[in-house]
């Protein structure tokens, strides 16, 4: 099976390095390249790629806001973010967002051909010190609540409303006075109680769970 790929990253040289180490694999082509999200979003969906790799630096919108449009328009293709960035709140953002995979540059030549495979099959890949950044929020996680009304905690319900009000994870922590590695384990738990797959569709169920009340 041939994976069809899209790139989008606006340093030339890494994008044409990109290119040239998918030319290498026969089981991989390069479906379109990008210096921007703007040009994504307009030509990719046209281009059914099966894996987009996406930086998170991206001038005008930036990686994790054209995923958030992109995932929409292309629902069977898997998204990987490849970035210098390590922040926790970047990472739950982008997760959020419709992410599947989480890889640091530089990256090496099998490990982003292995990541490509390890997507198509179902996988989530993500540099190691990623996913240790992953398993660590875990351990601090808050103890569980007693659910109310549709299944939402009440510190559950707190993070969704500010979210709504357009707060960013870190601003969310700020004003409920906790971690954001608490915030992003609520938000966990919201979109699994809710079944949404990215922010906007948690706060839209979450504003008719309220309208509905």
């Amino acid at each position: 099976m041939i994976i069809r790929v899209g790139l989008i990253e606006d340093d030339a040289r890494l994008r044409e390095s990109l290119t040239d180490i998918l030319k290498t694999d026969p089981e991989c082509v390069c479906v379109g390249a990008f210096p921007d999200g703007e040009l994504a979003v307009a030509a990719l969906p046209a281009l059914l790629p099966q894996v987009v790799i996406c930086d998170v630096n991206l001038p005008g919108i930036n990686g994790i806001e054209c995923v958030r449009q992109l995932s929409p328009l292309l629902p069977d293709a898997q998204f990987m973010m490849l970035t210098a960035y390590q922040d926790t709140e970047l990472i739950f953002e982008a997760l959020s967002a419709g992410a599947h995979g989480y890889l640091l540059k530089p990256v090496r030549v099998a490990q982003l051909l292995a990541a490509i495979r390890d997507v198509v099959a179902g996988g989530a890949p993500m540099t190691g010190i990623i996913a240790r950044q992953i398993v660590h929020s875990f351990y601090r996680s808050p103890q569980p609540e007693t659910p109310s009304g549709g299944g939402l905690g009440l510190q559950e319900k707190k993070v969704l409303e500010l979210l709504s009000e357009g707060y960013l994870y870190k601003q969310v922590a700020l004003e409920l006075g906790i971690s954001l590695n608490t915030v992003g384990e609520y938000i966990r738990r919201a979109y699994k109680k809710l079944q949404a797959h990215s922010r906007h569709e948690a706060i839209a169920k979450y504003r008719d769970l309220v309208k509905n009340q």
